[in-house]
C-alpha cells in the first residue's frame, strides 16, 4: 500500500513538473560564452541564412561574430570606438556597425568581414536599420538626426533632423514611415522617409526615458518601453493615441513583439525578461512570466524565423560575459 502511494505521489510530482515546464514561454536552450568580452554589450543582428549573430560589444570595442551552428565565437572584429548599433544587410553583401565614440558608421563585407567604407556622422552614431526595398541604411546619430545612407553608392544622401538624440526606431515595411523614440523631447517622431522629414510628433506623457520600441505593423500598434517609471505604452499608429499602458521590467533597452504567440518580450537590466501576453480582445496585456537573467542583461535580439530570443549578459565580477539563447514555446 505504501509503495503504491509513493508511486502515485511521484507520478503526480512529475506531472506537475512537466506542466510547469510546458507553461514556461521561453526555454533556455544553451549559453554561448563570450570569454574575452568585458564591459557593456549593446545591440545584436542576425544573418539567418549564414547562421551567424553579430554582437556589438561596446565596452570591449569589438563586434563578436557567433556561429549559431557550433555555438562559438568565430571572429572578434576590432578597431571600433564604442560600437552601439549593428545591422546585417541581407542581399547587399554588408553588415554595418555604428559607433558612438567616433560617430562613424562602417560597412563591412559580410563574407570576409573586411571593412569596405567608413561614413563619418560626427558624433554618437547609435541605432541602425536597413530598408531592403530602397537599399538604404538609416542611422541615428548626434544631438538629433537620422542619416540616410545609399548602400549601393556607399554614401550618406540625407539627414533628417529631430528634436533630440534618437534611440530605438522602427521602419514600416508596407509603408514609408519611421517611428523614432526621442527621450530628451519626451516624444515619438514620425518620419516620412520618402519626403525625408518629420510629419508628426506624439507625446510620451505618462512616463519618461522612452528607449526601446517594437512595431506590430499588421495591427497598427507601436510598443514603447519606458524606464521612469518602468512601463510599456501601446500606441495606435493611425491616430498616435496611447491605447494602454502596463508595468514592466526595470532598465529596459530592448523589447520585441511576437505576433505568432501574441507576446511581448521585454529585457531589463534589473535582471529579468518580462513576458507579457496580449489579451484576446482590446489592447490590454497580462504578465505571463518573469524569467530571471542577470544584472545588466538589458539588450537582446528576437529572431522570428528561428523562434529564438538571444539575450546578452555582460561580465560582472567573476561572471563571464555570455549570450543566452531562449526557444519560444507555444
Amino acid at each position: 500500500m505504501k509503495s503504491s502511494i509513493r508511486i502515485a505521489l511521484l507520478f503526480s510530482l512529475t506531472v506537475v513538473a512537466n506542466v510547469g515546464r510546458a507553461a514556461e514561454p521561453l526555454r533556455l536552450v544553451r549559453t554561448i560564452p563570450l570569454a574575452n568580452v568585458v564591459g557593456r554589450i549593446d545591440h545584436l543582428a542576425a544573418d539567418t541564412d549564414g547562421h551567424r549573430l553579430f554582437v556589438a560589444a561596446l565596452g570591449n570595442n569589438t563586434v563578436e561574430v557567433i556561429d549559431l551552428v557550433t555555438g562559438k565565437v568565430v571572429e572578434s572584429v576590432g578597431g571600433f570606438h564604442e560600437p552601439q548599433g549593428v545591422a546585417f544587410l541581407k542581399g547587399a553583401g554588408f553588415f554595418a556597425v555604428a559607433s558612438g565614440g567616433d560617430g562613424t558608421c562602417r560597412l563591412f563585407d559580410s563574407k570576409t568581414l573586411r571593412p569596405r567604407k567608413s561614413i563619418d556622422l560626427q558624433s554618437d552614431a547609435d541605432n541602425v536599420r536597413f530598408d531592403p526595398r530602397e537599399n538604404r541604411l538609416y542611422v541615428g546619430f548626434g544631438k538629433g538626426a537620422i542619416a540616410a545612407i545609399d548602400v549601393a553608392r556607399q554614401e550618406r544622401v540625407a539627414d533628417i533632423k529631430l528634436s533630440g538624440h534618437p534611440e530605438s526606431f522602427q521602419l514600416e515595411t508596407q509603408g514609408s514611415r519611421i517611428f523614432v523614440n526621442v527621450p530628451e523631447a519626451r516624444q515619438i517622431a514620425v518620419i516620412d522617409r520618402k519626403r525625408g522629414k518629420v510629419e508628426a510628433t506624439w507625446p510620451v506623457a505618462v512616463a519618461q526615458a522612452n528607449f526601446p520600441m517594437a512595431l506590430d505593423e499588421a495591427s497598427h500598434r507601436l510598443f514603447v518601453g519606458c524606464r521612469s517609471p518602468a512601463k510599456v505604452l501601446v500606441y495606435d499608429t493611425e491616430s498616435g493615441k496611447v491605447l494602454s499602458s502596463f508595468v514592466t521590467v526595470g532598465d529596459t533597452d530592448d523589447l520585441f513583439y511576437d505576433g505568432q504567440v501574441r507576446r511581448l518580450y521585454v529585457c531589463g537590466g534589473e535582471g529579468f525578461i518580462f513576458v507579457h501576453r496580449k489579451e484576446s480582445s482590446g489592447d490590454g496585456f497580462s504578465l505571463l512570466a518573469k524569467i530571471p537573467t542577470a544584472a545588466g542583461a538589458r539588450t537582446a535580439l528576437f529572431v522570428p524565423l528561428m523562434a529564438r530570443l538571444f539575450v546578452a549578459v555582460p561580465r560582472r565580477g567573476p561572471r563571464t560575459a555570455e549570450l543566452r539563447e531562449y526557444e519560444v514555446t507555444p
